[in-house]
């Protein structure tokens, strides 16, 4: 069997699926369309040689792959999985698209149709300045090019994984195909209560600093709330635009490792979060360390946030997002027990036990065309198992 993901240059959400499906089947190789990570980031993922793309020879490649994302159909079509029977992609834009040879399974774990050539085309192309002018046509005839692949692509594979019924949803509308919903792994363990850490009167928002992730308009809402005080974690292209709505009120933290963001989840009194995700693994991690969450009602959030673990908010303004946290301040304050006990649904061996369920079932009720000899596909390691 073989594993595929898209891009290896950071880590981030789908990067962390991957560690678990490399944790659940260490002997498959792992195909993508680039490889730049860093040796930390590596050994964090637990990543061996990957075999990349025609693409992953370009030079400095990781500064500019993005704007290559029409040649990665064919670059993706160009690697070669004709001697495996069993293949899992993980796909938010191109990995679905691998090619399998004749009666092999192809389960894709899918975390979004293609976000540029679908529902965020418009917020992607006016970030890039792409909006307007022969640029903005010609790169909308491409996505419209992208929108075809796509859908063509998505007829290939044998069974779809949705990482949360919002998606599942998605892709019945865009790929008209049934998908079984898998949460992703949030990891539980790291994330968690700590009794000795003291709880401040402070909240918390953690996010890349990019447009739709809206940080902007958490921090324009502490404009409304001078006497409340806000922490923002994380850099990224947003960073100038985020700094400059922020009033006296606001502390910026920027890039900080794993143990610094736990120790900011875990003494915040709630997590803030403005996106519309397609799951959204920090409000779960939020949770995870018994923090409750005050989130825009739309999306991922909908899935990982209770009525008794957070409040949310009908729109993403500064305005709303004030009247939530007034919300949040005069109710009951959610317990860090029903914060926590929520998270746990979303622990990593909840998502190895369902991967391996809905992987078995798939192989299971595949076409005759397999040979009768192949084996059956090796059942997925314990996230315990010290391999």
């Amino acid at each position: 069997m073989a594993l595929v993901h898209e891009w290896l240059t950071t880590i981030a959400g789908s990067e962390m699926v991957l560690q678990q499906l490399v944790r659940a089947f260490p002997d498959a190789p792992v195909f993508c369309v680039l490889d730049r990570l860093s040796p930390g980031d590596r050994s964090r993922l637990g990543l061996g040689v990957t075999r990349g793309s025609w693409l992953n020879r370009l030079p400095f490649v990781q500064h500019y792959y993005r704007g290559l994302l029409p040649l990665m159909p064919g670059a993706m079509r160009a690697l070669d999985l004709s001697s495996f029977d069993l293949v899992i992609s993980s796909s938010h834009a191109v990995a679905k698209g691998v090619h399998t040879r004749a009666g092999a399974v192809h389960v894709c774990y899918c975390h979004s149709p293609m976000r540029y050539a679908w529902d965020l085309e418009t917020t992607y192309l006016d970030e890039a300045g792409l909006g307007r002018g022969i640029s903005g046509r010609i790169t909308r005839a491409l996505l419209a090019r992208l929108r075809n692949w796509d859908r063509q692509s998505a007829e290939r594979v044998t069974q779809f994984i949705a990482n949360s019924a919002f998606i599942a949803e998605r892709i019945g509308r865009v790929y008209q195909r049934d998908s079984t919903v898998v949460y992703p792994p949030v990891n539980t363990s790291f994330f968690h209560v700590d009794e000795s850490t003291p709880r401040g009167t402070h909240y918390v928002t953690a996010s890349r600093l990019v447009g739709y992730k809206r940080v902007h308009r958490i921090v324009e809402a502490f404009r409304h709330l001078p006497d409340r005080q806000l922490v923002v974690v994380g850099d990224g292209p947003d960073r100038k635009r985020v700094l400059a709505a922020a009033g006296p009120n606001v502390t910026w933290l920027g890039r900080v490792n794993n143990e610094q963001l736990r120790h900011a989840l875990q003494s915040a009194r709630a997590f803030l979060f403005a996106a519309e995700e397609d799951f959204g693994i920090l409000p779960v991690e939020a949770q995870a360390c018994g923090t409750p969450v005050i989130a825009l009602g739309r999306g991922g959030a909908l899935e990982t946030v209770r009525a008794h673990t957070g409040t949310f908010f009908a729109e993403p303004t500064a305005e709303h997002i004030a009247q939530a946290i007034r919300t949040f301040e005069a109710g009951v304050a959610p317990t860090a027990a029903d914060c926590r006990a929520n998270a746990e649904r979303f622990a990593d061996e909840q998502f190895h036990h369902a991967l391996a369920r809905v992987v078995q079932e798939t192989w299971a009720s595949r076409e005759t065309g397999v040979s009768p000899e192949r084996q059956p596909p090796p059942a997925a390691a314990s996230p315990r198992d010290p391999r």
